[in-house]
């Protein structure tokens, strides 16, 4: 983990951590500019490990500069200041940080962050191509107020959002190029402009799977219902309301997918007629007439070609019975079930125990597992298939 001299150096300590949390092993080398705010003491309290500090004296080590870029999973650059880029992009290694990037043989991430006007000038733009052009993944700063008043792009990111983009540069790649369409959440069907009909599904399981599939290496379009989880990152999100506006949005993009993982809660009725202003209260009883929505799966059907669809059935009783029915009734190459009327499985939850059910009648009992290990478990069972037909 390299950190270079900007004042967003003081965020690198929270990746640190958060790394060291998520069971990295994390060598940080630090230098001199960063060095003015935030110092090595911090990092080696975090890590555990001596921090890097320059390539002669005291502490160095003999090729460290060689070894520390070619016998580690990733390096990641976090705050990559404008000098930094200019220096990774011209090939300049005068420190042990920038000669660590030059004899880099791993994957490497970079997390600009810069006043606006520095990150806006061309020659910085420039040399952001050229790394990219490399292959070094680059990560957009965030927008927003600066530690010099100023305001636009150019802050550091989340430490949430680089640990999403590394994960990329680490885990298998084995979705990598595919076109793979999600959807997630409820949906909200109108009732009049204060009401509405919806259900109990908060979006997690579809937000994994959307997430898992991107860090793998696909090309993920997630079509989200209402939710508050915030966008997965790398990942296209279309956001619709009804049911009908979530058929729509899969329609359009469903052609060009190679896959379709369908984990949204879609409303199976919508009220007949949408009331223009807010029903009263007034009489005991009111009585709302219902009509069917349309069924996703069912009206994608004719339009399958290569896809590989996986469904997804939420259930309180005959839980198997009732998956076989939607495999074979919807024509799917998988089904997910899960029993929701358990309180740690289902809506709303970080966990999730399933069975999957393929097409070919092959059972997999799941145990309690998160959801997004649920996910990593679904993606697998693609991925075979996708092997399988390859093969």
């Amino acid at each position: 983990m390299g950190v270079s001299g900007g004042i967003a150096a003081y965020k690198a300590a929270e990746l640190a951590r958060r790394l060291v949390l998520a069971g990295a092993q994390v060598k940080v080398v630090m230098t001199r500019s960063a060095q003015e705010f935030i110092t090595p003491l911090t990092f080696e309290a975090l890590t555990g490990q001596a921090v890097g500090t320059g390539l002669f004296g005291g502490g160095s080590k003999p090729l460290e500069h060689i070894s520390l870029g070619q016998e580690v999973d990733a390096l990641v650059v976090a705050p990559a200041t404008a000098n930094l880029l200019g220096k990774m992009a011209a090939g300049i290694g005068d420190d042990l940080l920038t000669t660590v990037l030059l004899a880099a043989t791993r994957p490497v991430l970079v997390c600009p962050a810069m006043n606006p006007g520095m990150w806006g000038q061309a020659v910085v733009q420039e040399n952001i191509g050229r790394l990219k052009a490399r292959g070094v993944m680059v990560l957009e700063p965030g927008r927003g107020a600066m530690a010099c008043g100023a305001e636009g792009p150019g802050r550091l990111p989340e430490a949430e959002t680089i640990l999403e983009a590394l994960s990329r540069l680490v885990v298998r790649q084995d979705l990598a190029g595919r076109r793979i369409l999600v959807t997630a959440g409820p949906t909200h069907e109108d009732l009049d402009p204060v009401r509405f009909l919806t259900n109990r599904s908060s979006g997690k399981m579809g937000y994994a799977l959307a997430k898992v599939a991107w860090r793998r290496g696909g090309e993920v379009c997630l079509v989200s219902g209402p939710t508050s989880l915030a966008a997965p990152y790398g990942v296209e999100l279309v956001t619709v309301r009804s049911a009908e506006e979530m058929l729509a949005a899969v329609r359009e993009r469903f052609a060009a997918a190679e896959a379709l993982a369908m984990a949204a809660a879609v409303s199976d009725y919508r009220p007949k007629s949408l009331a223009a202003q807010k029903i009263k209260r007034g009489a005991a009883a009111q009585q709302f007439e219902l009509v069917q929505n349309p069924d996703i799966l069912k009206e994608l059907r004719p339009m399958k070609t290569r896809q590989v669809m996986v469904g997804f059935a939420a259930e309180t009783q005959d839980l198997e019975a009732a998956g076989r029915g939607k495999l074979r009734d919807k024509d799917l190459d998988l089904i997910v079930v899960n029993d929701v009327g358990r309180p740690d499985s289902g809506f709303a939850v970080d966990t999730n125990e399933v069975t999957l059910i393929s097409r070919e009648g092959e059972v997999e009992r799941l145990p309690l597992l998160s959801k997004e290990e649920v996910a990593e478990r679904i993606w697998d069972w693609v991925a075979g298939r996708w092997a399988g037909v390859s093969g």
